[in-house]
Order: C-alpha cells, then structure tokens, then sequence
C-alpha cells in the first residue's frame, strides 16, 4: 500500500482561544480512497479538513502529500498554492460568486490563476456542469438556483482542475432533505469513477454506502477508524456504538445516501 499513499497527516493539532481542537490528529489517505469523517458537532472534524487545506493554521503536526513534507506552521505561501492546484475544497454554503453565472463561477480560477484560454476553460467548465446534471443552467446566477443546484456548481468547480484529492466539507449540512439525494448522486458518481475523497458529513447512508473508510471523531481526536462495514456491522468501542445507536433510533441520516 506504500505506492498507493497519497497523504499522510501526523500529530495535527490546533488551538482556538486556548482551547484545543485537534489534539494529535493522524491520518492517512490512500488514492482511491472515499472517506467519511463523522462524528457530534463540535468534534474538530472541519477543522481538520481546513487545516489540512492550509485554511486554518495549525499549530503543529507533519502533512506529506505525493511525498512532499509540510510542517504546520512553517509552511510558505509558494508550497500552499502548489499544493491547491492539486486539491479540490467543496465547502457547506457553495461560496460561490453571486455576480457571476454558474460557467463563469466554474471557470474562474482556470482563467485567472491558471491562465487557461478562456475558450478553453469555457469547454472544460460546460462538460463539468454537464457532469453534475447542469448542462441546462450554464447561463443562471446562483440567486436563480436552487440551493442543491448551487452545491452541484461548486462540486463543478472542484471537479474542473482534475484535482488528486477532493474535500467536501458537510456539503449536504445547508440543504433541505429534498435537495441532498442530487449532491449524494453526483458524489457518488465520482466515488464510482475512482476518484480520491475526504467527506467531512452527518449522512450515515453515505458513509455507509459509499464510502470505503469511516473515521469517527470526538473532542478534537479519532475514537475509531476502520472500513465502512466494520464501522457499521462490527464498531469496538463503546462511544462509537452509542453514536450509532442515536442515528438507527431516529438520528438525522440514517437512511439517507
């Protein structure tokens, strides 16, 4: 599995306010890899996520990715946009620009930061709105979308730089439960096509389903990580199975994928 490793992370620790959010986290992503970090609010999950993206500052710990070492807190702004253009951020509320129609939301960073012919970018971004179900909404500004339609948009975006690794950040959390099935069946689509995924999220169904690890978090650390079925069918510690056990008595996402 050594040639497979994409990213290691080591120790990985943040503060805010003197209080410790990530306490010493590791974790390790092989390509191919979906994983789903899961686990109460408040567990340090999307913190994890950011830092990992160089969103957040951590305070400590080691990341290697594609063998390159970046040491938290030490890292310069030269090795942090060499390491976006080869990751993918999907975040909660899309962010997307709302003077700018969702080609043009697509097509952004293609033609400003990486200098890509605008006609060029326009053909890439049209087959990744096509991609994702929009092939019908090139034209319409995200106030003329439905929030699921906007979602879809940013994982667009995501998608349009052919990154190694994609995160997605509870992409699900804003939307009505009517909404969520679209953005599940777009990244399911892309689970199956072999692409590489860290899926911060509260959908069971997902992790369950689709996902070929889960970790679980709480206090800024992870109590348990093993495969999907494992994590469901055979869970080792108790925190883990009373976690569970809310979701299968009624909790948000059980069923859901």
């Amino acid at each position: 599995m050594e040639n497979d490793r994409m990213l290691q992370v080591r120790g990985i620790r943040k503060s805010f306010d003197g209080a410790e959010v990530l306490k010493g986290v590791d974790l390790t992503v092989n390509r191919g890899d979906v994983i789903a970090v899961v686990g109460p609010s408040g567990s340090g999950k999307t913190t994890l996520l950011r830092c990992m993206n160089f969103l957040e500052t951590a305070d400590a710990g080691t990341m290697t990715f594609d063998g390159e070492l970046y040491t938290f807190g030490h890292v310069r702004k030269k090795q942090i946009a060499g390491l976006r253009r080869r990751t993918g951020f999907v975040f909660q509320n899309y962010n997307l620009f709302a003077n700018k129609t969702a080609l043009q939301n697509v097509t952004e960073g293609l033609i400003v930061a990486r200098k890509i012919p605008k006609e060029e970018a326009e053909r890439t971004g049209r087959a990744a709105l096509d991609k994702v179900g929009l092939s019908d909404r090139y034209d319409h500004y995200p106030s003329q979308l439905s929030g699921g339609q906007q979602q879809r948009v940013a994982i667009a975006r995501a998608m349009v730089t052919d990154p190694e690794i994609i995160y997605f950040d509870e992409p699900t959390s804003a939307l009505d439960p009517e909404l969520t099935g679209e953005v599940l069946d777009v990244m399911r689509s892309l689970a199956r096509e072999g692409r590489t995924m860290l899926v911060v999220t509260h959908e069971m169904g997902f992790a369950r389903n689709v996902s070929s690890r889960v970790i679980f978090m709480e206090n800024g650390a992870v109590v348990e990580e093993a495969s999907s079925a494992d994590f469901f069918e055979h869970p080792k510690e108790a925190r883990t199975k009373e976690f569970l056990r809310m979701f299968r008595d009624g909790g948000k996402g059980e069923e859901r994928e």
